[in-house]
């Protein structure tokens, strides 16, 4: 029960302290369950955020309901969905209560310009972060580049992208695995001859 409280007043951290939604939490995410809990590795990490983009929904809800199963089964995805859409609910609510009556406070509108400038910010760490766990390879740069090229330049969805790019992830993945066994084969048998 306690390792449950220590999941959702985490992930109800996040959920309290991250403004410009889900792509600027990557970063909270990151720190708070592979940095500084350990729950998870960086790589699984990064499998999570893959996962949880390819699948409709919010990227803090979906990655928080992997998370939360992997810790702690459907309790712990319950648990640490609820944790990080609790405070934006909350705080949701009660600005949509009183937003009409401060709205044109100036103080007010000076914070929503600094939150506002701080978002890219927080984008761009969370691709710093994800891309250190990439493979640097020609084939991950080309397929990044591809995306870019085309998303940017000839106005493609971003959904077909990750569609194609899934697509080819599995049929490459099966032809590096096939080529990886080879390898393997081949240093085990010239190690057998060279032991003979």
């Amino acid at each position: 029960m306690k390792e449950l409280l220590t999941m959702f007043f985490s992930f109800f951290k996040i959920g309290a302290f991250t403004f410009g939604g889900g792509y600027a939490m990557i970063p909270l995410i990151e720190k708070e369950v592979v940095e500084t809990k350990k729950w998870i590795s960086k790589e699984e990490f990064t499998d999570i955020l893959v996962i949880s983009q390819s699948f409709p929904g919010a990227l803090p809800v979906n990655s928080s309901l992997f998370i939360g199963y992997k810790l702690g089964g459907v309790v712990g995805a319950i648990i640490a969905l609820l944790g990080v859409i609790i405070p934006s609910f909350l705080i949701i609510l009660t600005i949509a209560i009183s937003f009409a009556h401060f709205r044109d406070n100036p103080a007010v509108d000076n914070v929503f310009k600094g939150i506002t400038g701080a978002v890219p910010v927080l984008v761009l760490l969370a691709v710093k972060s994800l891309s250190k766990s990439v493979k640097k390879n020609t084939v991950n740069i080309m397929i990044t580049v591809i995306c870019v090229i085309s998303i940017v330049v000839f106005d493609i969805h971003p959904v077909i992208m990750i569609f194609l790019s899934a697509l080819y992830g599995i049929f490459f993945s099966e032809k590096q695995a096939e080529k990886d066994n080879e390898a393997s084969l081949e240093r085990q048998v010239e190690k057998i001859e060279n032991a003979n």
